[in-house]
């Protein structure tokens, strides 16, 4: 018989680093552990309770809340464990918030959402359900198919009331903008860290036959922006992000 040694390494407080952590943790590829708490953090809602947090953890027991939801567009009382995406940020549900709401007994409340987060805290509502067909209410995480696509499940909802089973495609956005600012001998290119999934990469021409390649240094995180300074080198060189 096997025995373990048990390490507490966090206890939430219940105020804005969230209480009541249901689902669990997910390891990204940082190294950091990633997680939701259903309560707590810096909003609360009719019932005077959090809208819940996402946090990361360092396996020393380091912990940074990355996001306090509102419950309202953005949604709130998320119930399921991330999944890290092939572009490096994570997704998740809410099992509560979004942009459309129901009236009931306790109040106004709305029937969930699907949300990305960057490592850095950045939040993007991907979707809020109606109550509808679409479903209500998701209480469980989303698993990232072969085909790119997020499924996952609603609680509620649905042509019967009884839940739906959905599937999130991802839509290609504007791609990031990349800035070219002379610095000296030097030039510094720039682009928003929330612009995952990109890699610089640099020609010595724009022939057809061009040959792009990984860009050296690698860029320093200044102010939310990717930074590169790259010393001039020859008559002319070419930069773009490459996905």
């Amino acid at each position: 018989m096997t025995s373990g040694v048990f390490t507490n390494l966090y206890s939430f407080t219940g105020a804005s680093d969230g209480s009541g952590p249901n689902a669990g943790l997910v390891q990204g590829t940082d190294g950091y552990l990633y997680g939701t708490t259903h309560y707590g953090g810096a909003y609360t809602n009719q019932s005077s309770e959090g809208n819940g947090t996402i946090f990361q953890i360092s396996t020393n027991g380091a912990l940074t809340t990355l996001y306090s939801f509102t419950g309202g567009s953005d949604g709130g009382n998320p119930a399921a464990a991330l999944v890290q995406g092939a572009d490096g940020n994570f997704y998740g549900t809410t099992s509560a918030g979004g942009s459309y709401t129901n009236q009931n007994s306790h109040g106004t409340w709305g029937y969930g959402t699907v949300f990305s987060i960057s490592t850095n805290g950045t939040l993007t509502s991907l979707y809020s359900f109606t109550g509808g067909s679409d479903g209500a209410n998701p209480q469980a995480g989303l698993v990232q198919a072969r085909d790119g696509g997020f499924y996952g499940t609603t609680a509620a909802g649905g042509q019967g009331g009884f839940g739906t089973v959905f599937r999130l495609a991802m839509v290609a956005g504007v791609p990031p903008q990349l800035t070219l600012t002379a610095a000296g001998q030097s030039v510094v290119l720039t682009w928003p860290t929330n612009a995952t999934g990109f890699t610089l990469q640099s020609a010595a021409n724009l022939d057809p036959t061009a040959v792009w390649i990984a860009n050296l240094p690698s860029p320093v995180i200044v102010n939310d922006q990717n930074v590169v300074t790259n010393p001039i080198a020859g008559p002319q060189q070419f930069f773009r992000l490459s996905q």
